[in-house]
């Protein structure tokens, strides 16, 4: 059997390449889960990781470049490949291209996501919301109402929801609803609804949100967030092909 310049088998060219490269990800993967690599800690060196599992160093690298992509790694020039703080943010950052190119319904799929979601933590951020928090809140809802330029109606539109997400106290949740709600997607809605006139129906929605976390009140909150993402999520519908 033939080999590559590193060492490894060249049969089954790239299916067996990619297996190796996989098995590299997940045991870097498990000396993370399993704390013998912590966050913020550099790995060893490319060809002594390659020389632990007994794979080249291409596979090695392939493995690591992967992981990176992912926000589990992070190279630092000229010092070497460092694990990542591991946050939620980070480790979803990739999760929003979804929403992003998502089209028909698979959109459709992920507004349903997005409404279990965001009606729970609206709900969560109800019952521990801080006044500065709700503060914020309310400015964005001010700045909202006070103009009608749909790009700064998105700008605000989405700096309400977040505020709202992390005033829910669960990382993980805002990170997987910053995914769903990108600037991508939310725009193409914001446009339907311009064309559409319902900038006024979607006002109303924002204010019962607020109301629900002014009074720290989870279930109101968690009704009028489903309410909303319910709107948006009818008519993405209305715009599918029959």
């Amino acid at each position: 059997m033939d080999e590559t310049a590193d060492g490894e088998p060249t049969a089954g060219t790239g299916t067996q390449k990619g297996t190796v490269t996989q098995r590299a990800i997940e045991w870097i993967k498990a000396m993370i889960a399993e704390g013998r690599l912590e966050p913020g800690q550099r790995l060893p060196t490319e060809r002594d990781l390659a020389a632990q599992l007994g794979i080249s160093r291409s596979s090695m690298r392939e493995a690591i470049r992967a992981l990176t992509v992912l926000g589990v790694l992070e190279a630092r020039h000229g010092s070497g490949i460092y694990v990542t703080r591991l946050e939620a943010g980070d480790l979803l950052e990739t999760f929003g291209v979804v929403a992003d190119l998502s089209r028909g319904q698979r959109l459709v799929e992920l507004l349903e996501v997005r409404r279990v979601l965001e009606s729970t933590a609206t709900a969560l951020a109800a019952a521990r919301i801080t006044a500065d928090q709700l503060a914020e809140v309310e400015k964005h809802l001010a700045a909202m109402n006070a103009t009608d330029d749909p790009e700064e109606i998105l700008a605000h539109d989405l700096a309400f929801h977040r505020e709202i997400a992390v005033a829910a106290g669960n990382e993980t949740m805002a990170a997987i609803l910053e995914g769903l709600s990108s600037r991508t997607f939310r725009a193409r809605v914001w446009r339907g609804y311009e064309e559409e006139g319902a900038f006024a129906r979607t006002r109303r929605e924002h204010a019962a949100i607020h109301r629900a976390l002014a009074a720290h009140d989870p279930e109101a909150a968690r009704a009028a967030a489903a309410a909303h993402v319910g709107e948006v999520e009818e008519w993405l519908r209305s715009q599918l092909p029959s």
